[in-house]
């Protein structure tokens, strides 16, 4: 779900990752266990200086020096307020239980295939000359068009057209053109995936997908450090 400020949130128990959608191709900032209480404390609604006054109190009972907690507390919230972070942001929901299909050959129809190119004309168009945030609304408006919630095999099938379409393309495809391109191509044959971006926190990292139910579809074989944790999600809501 995304917070109405444009800052999406991916919270772990390693820490918050938090995605700005409001400027260019969005920027992702990682907090460790320790800048994510701070963060969930103020953007709760504490004021800062009571959220910080808590965490130091909290950590000079572990034997940390108050002095240098409340000194790095301070300045990471001055910080975040400068980047204007510190504003409720909704985490993704997420699926109790997922299947990772890592991405093979499938067959690709005449329509898949037309559908494959032209979805990734229009994410490359939306990605590369706009901001993001153009991006997910068009990603949101897709899944206004007439169709039904995609199997893990027809979702397969968008993302293999995708794979097939950019092989054509001058330039590197990655996981964002990708995954977007095959939530459009699977909207245009009348099937209905899950867009999303996520982060995951060791290492430190961000990727795209797409899914169908709890089914993860495309993800890379060279690749098997999972999980990512869902910042924003673009789906059907009914």
């Amino acid at each position: 779900m995304s917070g109405r400020t444009g800052v999406y949130a991916a919270p772990s128990p390693d820490g918050i990752a938090l995605m700005d959608v409001r400027t260019g191709r969005g920027q992702w900032r990682f907090l460790d266990p320790v800048g994510a209480r701070l963060w969930q404390k103020i953007t709760d609604g504490a004021p800062p200086a009571d959220a910080i006054d808590d965490l130091t109190a909290h950590w000079h009972s572990k034997g940390a020096d108050p002095d240098q907690v409340r000194t790095d507390l301070t300045a990471l919230a001055d910080d975040l307020e400068r980047a204007g972070l510190l504003h409720p942001a909704a985490p993704a929901a997420r699926p109790e239980s997922t299947d990772i299909r890592f991405a093979t050959p499938a067959p690709v129809g005449t329509g898949q295939r037309l559908a494959g190119h032209v979805g990734l004309l229009l994410a490359l168009l939306l990605l590369r000359l706009l901001p993001i945030r153009f991006a997910i609304a068009g990603a949101r408006a897709a899944t206004y068009l007439p169709g039904r919630a995609a199997l893990p095999c027809e979702a397969e099938g968008a993302f293999a057209a995708v794979r097939c379409a950019a092989r054509l393309w001058p330039g590197r495809a990655a996981c964002l053109e990708e995954s977007l391109a095959a939530h459009f191509a699977a909207a245009l044959t009348g099937r209905c995936v899950r867009w999303v971006i996520g982060a995951r926190f060791i290492p430190q990292g961000a990727h795209a997908w797409i899914e169908a139910g709890t089914t993860i579809i495309g993800q890379d074989e060279t690749d098997r450090v999972w999980p990512y944790v869902p910042a924003l999600q673009v789906e059907r809501s009914n």
